[in-house]
């Protein structure tokens, strides 16, 4: 039987609290994480200010708890669209093999080519301050790698004697892939899902933090840092606090698509 690690279940809690803090704060502190207020900028952790404000006095507690919320929704959307098209070309490669599997290798090889971020920032070139842009084009970078590991798997699973014999039977390509290639691809998928979430939530504070993609003044973690940098003097334990959230994100991803099975 196969069962999640320990350092898949620290993952697993690490981001459960992560999504805890996000949902919990608007219930609890109540407020506008947008709402400026120059006379109370740059206050320290405490009073009413848990984790105190920014250079424009807006409370961190709701703008980090708005900007979890905003790279939890983009890993989830953009993972899940990049998952869809990835596995079902992958199986398609795989399944077909020939001039279609050649095909979609040569699309799926131009595409690893062109650097990640460089694909982003030309679509959202094309529609600054929308959000669209920044999903399709994370999406494409991220749907990659799902059709090469799942090539690889149908390759496999397409020639083996259970597939062969239901396709003799008569059996359609949805009985085929429920029956034969999901159970096989499932942990690949999550695995590779969890790896892409984590590079979502990378690339979109990349995107923020050279101020493009999410625009002011919505909270989002790299353009909260990039906003807080010129106050690294003033202020270190508030601009640590992006940062300190961007690396659990990408911790509890990491520790859930790499933690080993037993």
């Amino acid at each position: 039987m196969i069962r999640p690690s320990r350092g898949q279940w620290a993952g697993v809690a690490l981001l459960l609290l992560l999504a805890l803090f996000a949902l919990g704060v608007p219930q609890l502190i109540p407020g506008d994480p947008t709402r400026q207020s120059l006379s109370n900028a740059l206050l320290p952790p405490g009073g009413p200010f848990p984790l105190g404000t920014d250079a424009f006095g807006r409370d961190m507690v709701l703008r980090l708890a708005a900007a979890i919320r905003l790279s939890l929704g983009i890993a989830l959307l953009t993972t899940a669209l990049a998952g869809v098209i990835g596995v079902a070309l992958g199986v398609l490669a795989g399944a077909c093999g020939g001039w279609v599997d050649r095909a979609l290798c040569g699309v799926a090889d131009t595409l690893l080519a062109l650097p990640g971020l460089l694909l982003v920032l030309l679509l959202v070139a094309i529609a600054p301050g929308q959000f669209w842009p920044l999903y399709l084009g994370v999406s494409l970078v991220l749907w990659v790698e799902y059709f090469r590991m799942t090539r690889a798997a149908a390759l496999r699973i397409a020639a083996s004697p259970a597939v062969e014999a239901s396709r003799l039977l008569g059996f359609g390509p949805v009985y085929r892939f429920r029956r034969h290639y999901w159970p096989e691809l499932a942990p690949i998928t999550l695995t590779v899902g969890a790896f892409g979430s984590a590079t979502s939530v990378m690339s979109v504070a990349a995107l923020g933090f050279v101020n493009v993609g999410v625009r002011p003044p919505t909270p989002e973690l790299g353009q909260m840092m990039i906003e807080l940098m010129p106050y690294y003097n003033e202020a270190p334990l508030i601009l640590a606090q992006p940062i300190l959230v961007v690396f659990l994100l990408v911790l509890a991803l990491n520790l859930i698509a790499g933690g080993k099975t037993q």
